[in-house]
């Protein structure tokens, strides 16, 4: 062979990749004893960049469904969003409508993409959902997940984190606005549980005082348009009514009343349902944003201990007491750290007595707005009135109207009560004399008398005067007029 004897024999190549191997061990080990690791990285991480750099130019976002054990918001968004972004030419799509829904609407199928284009540039999304289609709705119990993924070229990164997304955000908002169908979340063992809210109470039906009304309702709007005022004061965005009077007065109706104006969610919340604050944290947690939060009759949902009362560390039953539900950690969510883990929230007591209230909870920043819901007034009436009967305050009062306003001046009946008495004819005249009869019997239980009453009352007197008169008859004679006295007054 030319040039053999130039080449190094097998054994002299052996020999030096020995010693090379030997003295790269060396240098690795030497290395890793004086190179610390973080700066190791780094170097290989260079390397590997100078070397092996990608070619490819698109960067692709994975928008999953669940962030941590809540909704993904940008997830919600997107999934709203691309409904209305949905190509003719889409072979695979899932179908969906509510019994409140006008129309139905689409949503990617597994493998399904969509091409947008925002200011020029084009992006693509493709929804995957791992294990393949959901076709129960099994939600998280059946093991899969769904995710967007979003592709663009890695220059336009800023444009799609600082405007796209916000754009599709904004846009979301307007979409759900249009076909939100409100939402009662409810307690089922420390889980929300939904169903569609279809209160139909608003402000027109309640039976309010047309002041108190208007006062309510330009404190919502003022609150809904302020988003800048308390990130400027530094605020948590949050507003907190005290709805407190005699039961039957509309609390629950104002409830629902604002849900329908404000088109929010309502989560009810039983204290009684939960043990701990940790239990609470995680239920408030789990909240959406543009919601109420509700808590009934406060003052004897659960007994809360006092902040300054302490609580028992005997290590005998502190598997059993440790982290109770205490009235501390209710107030720091509701005014507290915590209290600033969501946006645009509104929280609401109500109470049949507010005295037995602690004075931690009424103070503002907490109840922001105390609102008295009390006896029916005679505006309140006519409101009802219209409702139940359709009379129009505009035509002619109906010939009861005086009569009924003087019966109703003070604390005498409900607005329930009211309802109650007016449902139970469709004939006007008879749904109303119904209630002059009922209005007039609570006044005289409270002790007062209606004229019709004072002529009873008149004629008793008589009788018993001629009785007296007459003492000397017949005992037999003296029994009838008794008997017929107690008969009348019966």
């Amino acid at each position: 062979m030319l040039f053999s004897k130039d080449l190094p024999s097998p054994t002299s190549i052996f020999t030096a990749y020995a010693s090379m191997a030997g003295y790269m061990m060396m240098i690795r080990s030497m290395a890793h004893e004086l190179i610390p690791a973080p700066i190791q990285e780094f170097i290989y991480s260079t390397l590997r960049s100078l070397f092996f750099r990608s070619s490819s130019t698109t960067l692709t976002l994975t928008i999953d469904d669940d962030n941590m054990g809540m909704d993904n918001e940008i997830y919600l968004d997107a999934q709203t969003y691309l409904s209305t972004k949905i190509s003719p030419d889409a072979v695979r799509l899932r179908i969906s409508k509510g019994h409140k829904d006008k129309h139905v609407t689409l949503h990617l199928s597994n493998g399904e993409i969509v091409v947008d284009v925002f200011q020029d540039v084009e992006l693509t999304w493709r929804f995957v959902t791992d294990g393949g289609d959901k076709t129960n709705g099994g939600g998280d119990d059946d093991g899969k997940s769904e995710y967007f993924e979003l592709s663009f070229d890695k220059k336009h990164r800023d444009l799609v984190i600082n405007s796209y997304v916000p754009y599709i955000e904004s846009k979301a908002k307007d979409i759900n606005d249009e076909r939100r169908i409100l939402m009662l979340h409810s307690l089922n063992c420390l889980r929300w549980e939904s169903v569609i809210l279809e209160h139909p109470s608003t402000f027109e039906t309640m039976a309010m005082e047309d002041e108190l009304k208007r006062e309510v309702i330009d404190d919502l709007d003022r609150f809904i348009r302020r988003k800048e005022f308390y990130k400027r004061v530094g605020k948590a965005w949050k507003r907190g009514y005290l709805l407190y009077g005699p039961p039957g007065t509309g609390k629950s109706s104002l409830v629902a009343a604002m849900a329908n104006y404000l088109r929010f969610d309502v989560y009810d919340l039983q204290l009684a349902s939960v043990m701990r604050d940790a239990d609470l944290r995680r239920l408030l947690l789990a909240t959406r944003n543009r919601s109420i939060l509700v808590i009934e009759d406060i003052d004897c949902a659960v007994d809360l201990p006092n902040r300054l009362e302490k609580q028992p560390v005997d290590g005998k039953n502190r598997g059993e007491t440790q982290g109770p539900l205490t009235l501390s950690g209710l107030l720091n969510f509701i005014d507290g750290l915590w209290s600033s883990c969501g946006d645009e929230r509104i929280i609401i007591f109500t109470t049949n007595h507010k005295d037995r209230l602690d004075p931690a909870l009424l103070r503002p920043g907490r109840m922001d707005m105390h609102i008295y819901m009390g006896h029916c007034s005679f505006q309140g009436f006519k409101t009802l009135a219209s409702n139940y009967l359709g009379l129009n305050d505009t035509t002619m009062p109906h010939r009861l109207y005086p009569e009924i306003e003087r019966l109703m001046e003070g604390d005498v009946i409900t607005p329930a009560q009211v309802a109650e008495e007016l449902m139970k004819s469709e004939d006007v005249d008879v749904a109303l004399e119904g209630l002059v009869n009922v209005l007039e019997k609570m006044r005289f239980k409270a002790g007062e008398s209606s004229p019709g009453m004072k002529k009873n009352e008149s004629r008793l007197e008589m009788e018993e005067m001629k009785l007296r008169r007459d003492s000397e008859g017949s005992p037999k004679k003296n029994s009838k007029r008794i008997k017929k006295l107690v008969l009348f007054w019966t």
